[in-house]
């Protein structure tokens, strides 16, 4: 993988042991004399880099069944200082554990995280109707609960299942067997990592007015130079009714002429715009998406524009010439 390696001492990530959020930190590679904190939630996994008390928080941002871990998202809208680094695409999959061997009809509780539970939720209302689903913070706290007798089972990963030392009675329970979390590991702001070729820009766009045509006025800044949109996303600002920021993934660096370009003119014409990291693209979670860099629109290559700029400088000193 195309990552960074922090050469810093302690990590924080969505805990307990045994979450999908610690296997994920696990492919970054921190070097061996990291240490590798689990924190309680996402927002106290992010608050240890925003206050410097860590050097790197891996949380998770979006998941292909159930869309966006809005914590993490607004965490990242009120805190200007943080920034992505690197992805993380990491294929889920979610089994029924129990402390021993039980039948289904003797399961009255069951304990698992939001998202896995809309993962798995067709399987839950076939086989265990009757059953009641306790939210916890992740799956491995549910699992670490069922462990200690608090629930009569726990949907988790087979690395909760182990850790907790639970019973796997159900493989497989997810509807959607082919779901990945993104994560991504977010740092304080800094130099973003050099460009691979097949990398993603995050930013927050604040528009400046509500009026019509505002967000049409900021997709064409995209547009006119060849900037692919892989995400849009809309939150509420929190400051009144009404007033809402977008989050935008986009294909390139930013040290690509045409991204720049485009952000020089959404910072023309936006209330803010802020750079959340540009970053290289995770691959090995699914294979499709090794075909996903796109080619550059006629005329928006970076040779396209630095041939454009080398045009404007000659009129500019020697009067109109030709194209």
């Amino acid at each position: 993988m195309n990552g960074v390696i922090l050469m810093n001492l302690r990590y924080t990530y969505l805990g307990p042991r045994g979450t999908f959020c610690e296997q994920a930190l696990h492919s970054v590679n921190p070097p061996g004399s990291a240490e590798l904190s689990p924190m309680p939630t996402i927002t106290d996994a992010l608050e240890e880099v925003f206050n410097e008390n860590a050097d790197a928080a891996l949380v998770p941002l979006d998941n292909s069944v159930e869309g966006s871990v809005r914590p993490t998202l607004d965490y990242l809208i009120g805190h200007e200082s943080l920034m992505i680094v690197q992805e993380v695409l990491l294929p889920v999959s979610f089994s029924l554990y129990t402390r021993s061997e039980i039948d289904l009809s003797a399961i009255s509780t069951v304990a698992t995280h939001p998202h896995a539970e809309a993962q798995c939720r067709k399987w839950l209302k076939s086989n265990l109707p009757s059953a009641q689903v306790i939210s916890s913070p992740s799956t491995a706290d549910a699992a670490a609960a069922v462990s200690r007798g608090e629930y009569d089972a726990a949907i988790c990963s087979s690395v909760a299942g182990k850790d907790y030392e639970l019973h796997q009675l159900i493989v497989d329970v997810a509807d959607n067997k082919d779901g990945v979390t993104r994560f991504v590991l977010v740092t304080r702001a800094r130099r973003p990592p050099l460009p691979t070729g097949n990398d993603v820009t995050s930013l927050i766009i604040f528009i400046s007015h509500d009026r019509a045509g505002a967000l049409l006025e900021v997709l064409t800044q995209f547009f006119v130079r060849g900037v692919n949109l892989t995400r849009i996303e809309s939150r509420p600002t929190k400051e009144r009714l009404g007033r809402y920021c977008f989050f935008f993934d986009c294909e390139g660096h930013i040290e690509d002429l045409r991204l720049a370009e485009a952000l020089k003119g959404l910072h023309r014409i936006c209330e803010e715009v802020r750079f959340l990291g540009s970053y290289p693209k995770d691959v090995a979670g699914d294979g499709e998406l090794k075909d996903s860099v796109l080619q550059s629109a006629s005329g928006t290559s970076d040779r396209d524009f630095a041939m454009a700029e080398r045009w404007i400088k000659h009129i500019r000193n020697s009067g109109p010439v030709e194209s």
